[in-house]
C-alpha cells in the first residue's frame, strides 16, 4: 500500500525528499527497492550528505557492506545484496547485529533478506516511467 508518493525527477527534489525521509524517527532501517540505475545509491548519497558523512559514498556491490561515519562519529551501514545468491549468504554477514545496532541501515536489493528484516523498517520504492522518477513510501 502506498503511504506517500514523491516526484524526484530533479536532484533538488531528490535532496529534499532525502532530508524528509531522515526526519522520520520511528526506525532507522531503509529497505530501498528499484530497478538497476533508477537512483537507489543516489538517494543514499543525498541522505548521507544530509547526515554529514565525510566518507565517500558508493554502492557496496562487491563488498556487500560499506560503513560510513558522520561528523559526530555515528556509524551508518550501507548494504547491497544484489550479488547474494541466498539468505544463508546474507545471514553469515551477521545482519541481526547491524539491524539491532540502532544505527541507520540503508539496504539496496533487499528482497533476499526480506524475511529477516525487523518488523519496523521503511520500505521505499523508486521507479522511472516516461522520463519521470518517483519515490514511493510503502507500508
Amino acid at each position: 500500500m502506498i503511504v506517500k508518493k514523491y516526484d524526484i525527477s530533479s536532484f533538488d527534489q531528490l535532496s529534499s525528499v532525502a532530508l524528509e525521509l531522515l526526519t522520520w524517527s520511528d526506525n532507522r532501517i531503509f529497505a530501498i527497492y528499484g530497478d538497476m540505475g533508477v537512483g537507489k545509491t543516489t538517494l543514499i548519497k543525498y541522505m548521507c550528505d544530509h547526515l554529514k558523512v565525510h566518507d565517500p559514498v558508493s554502492s557496496p556491490t562487491f563488498s556487500v557492506i560499506n560503513e560510513y561515519v558522520d561528523l559526530d562519529g555515528a556509524k551508518i551501514f550501507h548494504f547491497d545484496f544484489y550479488r547474494l545468491k541466498n539468505l544463508e549468504e546474507a545471514d553469515r554477514l551477521g545482519l541481526d547485529t547491524y539491524f539491532s545496532s540502532g544505527q541507520i541501515c540503508f539496504l539496496e536489493w533487499p528482497d533476499i533478506v526480506r524475511s529477516i528484516l525487523p518488523q519496523e523498517h521503511h520500505v521505499i520504492k523508486i521507479q522511472e516511467k516516461n522520463n519521470k522518477r518517483q519515490l514511493f513510501l510503502l507500508k
